[in-house]
């Protein structure tokens, strides 16, 4: 059995292009295309396979852009579980403007999951998730998912003896209740969970502390983007600086930094290391086009000067 699963519930195609100027109402004319699995559970699954620990990437899947997202799957070699929906998988748009630099990102919602494949992807991952470690929840819900859809898994999963990741945002990040080991908000999304501003780092812990405190979950990390990362737990907090990288996409940074956090402590890597680890992974995948995987040796690379003297984390608590 995988000691590392992944949910995604609403995953993509993800096609990537580019143009000299996007303009309204002409024909754009685009060049080549790159098509790659989207979604993030699947991107989480998709990296760490690159970093030699490989995990098991369960979701719905519909239609032809379904079929063609499993062989692209399959293709790199990451394990899936995909259960058969009616609708059809959805795909993502991504434009990157030659002239300026600007990249334009056009995310569809994705098919319509009815109550029955929902309690049949509870099923699927009940029995995939078996014996795991950690169970990776991550990524936005579907049309039709309840917002507490996430909770659920979580409640399932805690029976079952795994650790429980969430990375998500909105109604499916607020309605977390517990049972959760680690949730990692952007700065953006503990803002909206908690309706205040956090410009201030002692603010951040603050909140993240709230998290813990009320029992959502253990562990709090904190992605601040190009600052860095704050690592929060019950007695301790720590800041981590970001690795200064030429940044070609953004696309799947986030998703990477959870794997690589995922990867650390599957390796039994400390939860400061293990953050470190996740920070270089979002840096090597931001110098990466599009939705093109991050490269190992970038991500050691970076994880080296994250771990030397002069970038070691600071307590700030």
């Amino acid at each position: 059995m995988p000691d590392i699963v992944t949910l995604t519930m609403n995953p993509a195609l993800d096609i990537t292009t580019s143009t000299n100027r996007v303009v309204p109402t002409d024909k754009v004319r685009c060049g080549a295309p790159r098509r790659d699995p989207g979604g993030g559970g699947l991107n989480v699954a998709r990296v760490l396979h690159v970093l030699g620990t490989p995990a098991t990437a369960v979701f719905p899947s519909g239609g032809h852009t379904g079929r063609a997202l499993e062989d692209l799957v399959a293709t790199e070699g990451v394990g899936i579980r995909s259960l058969t929906i009616r609708g059809s998988t959805r795909e993502s748009l991504t434009i990157n403007e030659n002239e300026t630099g600007l990249q334009y990102r056009f995310v569809l919602p994705g098919p319509t999951v009815t109550a029955r494949e929902q309690v049949a992807c509870l099923d699927l991952v009940i029995e995939v998730a078996s014996g795991a470690d950690y169970v990776v929840v991550s990524g936005s819900l579907p049309p039709g998912v309840p917002a507490d859809f996430y909770q659920q898994v979580a409640d399932v999963v805690g029976d079952l003896g795994a650790r429980v990741i969430v990375d998500t945002s909105g109604p499916a990040l607020r309605q977390l209740r517990g049972g959760v080991f680690l949730v990692k908000p952007s700065i953006r999304e503990l803002r909206d969970w908690t309706g205040r501003e956090l410009s201030a780092i002692d603010d951040q812990v603050a909140a993240a502390r709230e998290v813990i405190d009320r029992g959502i979950s253990q562990v709090v990390v904190l992605s601040l983007g190009a600052d860095g990362a704050l690592l929060v737990t019950r007695d301790r907090d720590e800041y981590f600086p970001s690795v200064q990288v030429p940044v070609v996409s953004g696309v799947g940074a986030g998703d990477s930094m959870v794997a690589g956090v995922v990867c650390g402590l599957a390796q039994g890597r400390s939860l400061s290391d293990s953050v470190r680890y996740g920070i270089a992974a979002g840096a090597a995948m931001l110098q990466t086009p599009g939705t093109a995987l991050c490269r190992r040796p970038d991500v050691e690379r970076f994880y080296a000067l994250l771990t030397d003297g002069s970038a070691a984390g600071t307590i700030v608590g």
